[in-house]
């Protein structure tokens, strides 16, 4: 399979018309439709189906369009590693965060690395913790923000200087907005809406203790913003962590006891790293260090 027939296949399942296809590839539509064929008679399967009008992937289609994305993407991301020059570092960074306070410091840490590198670019995959670390595992991403606990084994990381926060996110007009605070059982009988996983952090489960079987998950997402506005229409109360964002008619109370989770800069173990990764690496050691005044 050659990488250029991924390409072009893409090229079609986005236009979903070979002449429009053809036409932005610089191809004659013969040729692309021969390259189309070839690449379904290659893999034994039929990638579109033709209508009158345009050309619609098959399920095999839509199968191999994300791991041609894959492909591709990785592929672009090793040339742009590569394209750098004779004084000045160049490449492209890739980072995967969920949603934490501690996404400030690592935008301070990019603008603090820029001055050094101007012509480095960065690539900023939102996502939770299982897909950041899918994506480290398969090379897309170089480095993931992420919660503790992580895999040492697996990963090298940096502490960041800043703990998550957890509590509710909820209604001003909620019986429990008045509290300061609040305890597992004051959930008792409340719907939440949490992130995707969150029941699985270790804190939380004993944090609520003896009552973590009875609490009630009525949706769980991945974009705080989706959650407080299910919030704001009283679907639910959002249990996570404290953002730096507010939201109209919603309030934010911390847990009792209180939990402070440590988010890590984290990569991958035993990797060949690019230039730009490395100098990223050890600009965060530094970073960290200075303006924290610990031992990384």
């Amino acid at each position: 399979m050659e990488f250029r027939s991924l390409q072009y296949f893409l090229m079609v399942a986005r236009e979903e018309n070979i002449t429009k296809a053809a036409n932005l590839l610089h191809l004659t539509q013969p040729t692309l439709s021969r390259s189309i064929m070839q690449l379904e008679e290659e893999l034994g399967v039929k990638l579109f189906t033709r209508s009158n009008h345009n050309i619609i992937l098959t399920e095999d289609g839509m199968l191999l369009k994300r791991r041609a994305q894959e492909l591709v993407s990785l592929a672009e991301k090793t040339k742009r590693d590569f394209q750098r020059g004779d004084m000045e570092l160049t490449g492209e960074i890739s980072i995967g965060s969920g949603e934490f306070r501690s996404t400030r410091c690592l935008s301070k840490l990019i603008a603090s690395f820029r001055k050094k590198h101007p012509l480095v670019r960065y690539q900023i995959y939102s996502g939770n913790s299982e897909n950041i670390k899918e994506r480290i595992e398969r090379g897309i991403l170089d480095f993931g923000l992420m919660m503790e606990p992580i895999d040492i084994n697996k990963y090298e990381y940096v502490s960041m200087p800043i703990k998550e926060v957890w509590g509710v996110l909820l209604s001003e007009s909620s019986s429990l907005s008045q509290k300061e605070s609040i305890r597992a059982d004051d959930l008792l009988g409340v719907q939440l809406i949490s992130a995707r996983g969150e029941r699985m952090y270790p804190e939380i489960r004993a944090w609520f203790g003896e009552y973590y079987d009875q609490i009630e998950i009525v949706a769980s997402g991945n974009l705080l913003y989706n959650e407080a506005i299910m919030a704001q229409e009283q679907i639910g109360v959002v249990f996570g962590i404290e953002l730096d964002c507010s939201y109209p008619g919603l309030k934010f109370i911390p847990l009792s006891p209180s939990i402070e989770t440590p988010t890590v800069l984290t990569w991958k173990k035993n990797q060949i790293l690019s230039s730009a990764t490395l100098a990223f690496i050890e600009h965060t050691k530094a970073y960290i260090k200075s303006i924290s005044g610990n031992e990384i």
